[in-house]
């Protein structure tokens, strides 16, 4: 190895670490990025700050459009209410054709009876700013607010086939004080629509 690969090896290196597995912005540790100001569907505004008295919050982007969120639905439904006592959980929209605007969120909120907030973030700034590429993507906030875990809710879109959950262990353990089996795993989806920019 030459002088030269060696010192770009160095350099390199470090850079290369910086984000997760699969997460190409994010890793475990990392401060969560916040929120505030954003129009939920119960006509408020809402920002992360509002959950302090929560021990964690779950993140999930999420969207009505999507098939794969749909099936998910009813399951983040019930973590919801399972662990609403320490754990806050935030779906986020951040889509903009028209079945994913706010208007419409708010017939789909209704309609499911979703017992956490639905909020809409028309910049789709946050979900760049975790990294997110899919809905649903879930990423679970400690209580100092940094990912602790981030990925699928579990192994299958559809319930039935479904052998491995991720999330709910990830929060039992971390209720317990212990780090979680698995703290990253690949979400899947269907891809956030981004919009199109001109440079």
């Amino acid at each position: 190895m030459t002088l030269r690969s060696a010192l770009l090896l160095v350099v390199c290196t470090p850079t290369l670490l910086v984000a997760g597995e699969f997460n190409k912005l994010l890793k475990i540790g990392d401060a969560a990025p916040a929120w505030k100001e954003l129009p939920g569907t119960d006509g408020k505004k809402h920002a992360l700050a509002d959950h302090a008295s929560k021990e964690f919050v779950v993140v999930v982007f999420t969207c009505n459009s999507c098939a794969c969120s749909i099936e998910y639905e009813d399951r983040i439904i019930a973590f919801a209410k399972k662990f609403q006592d320490k754990v806050a959980l935030v779906a986020i929209n951040v889509n903009t054709i028209p079945e994913d605007r706010l208007d419409a969120m708010k017939k789909r909120a209704e309609k499911k009876k979703f017992p956490f907030e639905y909020l809409y973030d028309e910049s789709q700034k946050l979900a760049k700013d975790y990294g997110a590429t899919y809905t649903p993507e879930f990423f679970v906030l400690n209580k100092e607010r940094r990912i602790a875990y981030m990925g699928a809710l579990d192994d299958k879109t559809n319930p039935p086939d479904v052998k491995d959950k991720y999330l709910e262990p990830a929060i039992e353990a971390l209720l317990k004080g212990e780090k979680p089996a698995k703290t990253e795993t690949a979400a899947r989806g269907c891809m956030i629509r981004w919009k199109r920019t001109r440079d």
